[in-house]
């Protein structure tokens, strides 16, 4: 049972190995991340605005594996055969857009009165 838990644990790590080395978005995304969770040691921010700013990560980052999984079967099953295939991948596009620019937003809520009081 534990052996089966880790395994399942080990094929979600070489997940996010794969879309960390071959996504730039993700990267990116990550590195945002990384300065998000630096402020929330920072600043003495309630533990309700810390909880919001990991679930704003955990969105975006969501969203951009939710991208990349979607482009990958969309190039395989249709790899510009059909004209929704743009669309597919421009909606989810927009779809991590949204994400990170309400992400941007609620971030710049939460912690810019920290940084300019």
């Amino acid at each position: 049972m534990l052996r089966l838990f880790l395994k399942s644990f080990h094929h979600a790590f070489s997940g996010l190995q794969y879309a960390y080395r071959h996504e730039r978005n993700f990267r990116i995304e990550c590195f945002f991340a990384l300065v998000v969770i630096i402020a929330l040691f920072s600043f003495p921010m309630d533990v309700w605005k810390q909880v919001i700013l990991i679930i704003m990560i955990g969105w975006v980052l969501s969203a951009e594996l939710a991208n990349t999984i979607v482009e990958r079967i969309v190039d395989m099953v249709k790899p510009k055969l059909h004209p929704y295939v743009r669309v597919i991948k421009d909606l989810m596009a927009a779809t991590v857009l949204l994400s990170s620019v309400f992400a941007l937003i609620v971030g710049i809520l939460i912690i810019l009165p920290y940084i300019i009081p």
